[in-house]
């Protein structure tokens, strides 16, 4: 998935079915409402809008309109879309002595974090692991435990990925709970 942000809008209406000077509001409509989804109210990412048909009323039709039924329309796409959470992977590489591999390498599987590389380099055992940044934190506290000090480890972004389906699920039922507070 990579970074996420991205929005596109792509007019592809052959002809007249909408008038030209009604196109921008239909994607400030589709803009508007993509900034806070439903899952857990933060924006959508990596979003692609292809306009393809559309009628107009030469009453009826506003700019006011057209920005309605697009919010509407991405409502009903949103839903049928079967949207997921996405969170920050990082590719974390550490550096520890070979006598704690096991335990740094079961401490990085218990951060939902997967194992994509194993070296040696002389008494030290280079380990690459890609994890959730949520998992991360406190790590730096927690490596010195295990290697009484001797572990060091470096941590970039890597790109977004969906969570897992209990974490979404948690993640939904905090937003509504603190929603129904408000």
């Amino acid at each position: 998935m990579g970074s996420p942000t991205k929005f596109e809008f792509e007019n592809m209406i052959i002809g007249q079915a909408i008038p030209s000077n009604f196109i921008p509001a239909i994607e400030k409509g589709f803009k508007e409402a993509s900034n806070s989804g439903s899952l857990i109210g933060h924006p959508v990412e990596n979003l692609r809008v292809v306009l393809t048909d559309g009628a107009s009323h030469a009453v009826d039709s506003s700019e006011l309109a057209f920005k309605l039924a697009a919010i509407y329309a991405f409502r009903q796409c949103y839903a049928a879309a079967k949207p997921v959470i996405l969170e920050p992977v990082m590719k974390v590489e550490l550096k520890v002595p070979t006598e704690f591999q096991g335990t740094v390498t079961g401490d990085i599987n218990k951060r939902k974090g997967v194992i994509v590389g194993n070296d040696q380099d002389g008494d030290d055992t280079i380990v690459v692991a890609q994890v959730p940044l949520n998992n991360m934190f406190g790590y730096s506290t927690a490596l010195r435990s295990m290697t009484q000090g001797k572990g060091e480890f470096t941590m970039e972004y890597l790109e977004h990925l969906a969570v897992s389906q209990d974490v979404q699920m948690q993640l939904i039922n905090t937003y509504k709970a603190n929603k129904g507070a408000e």
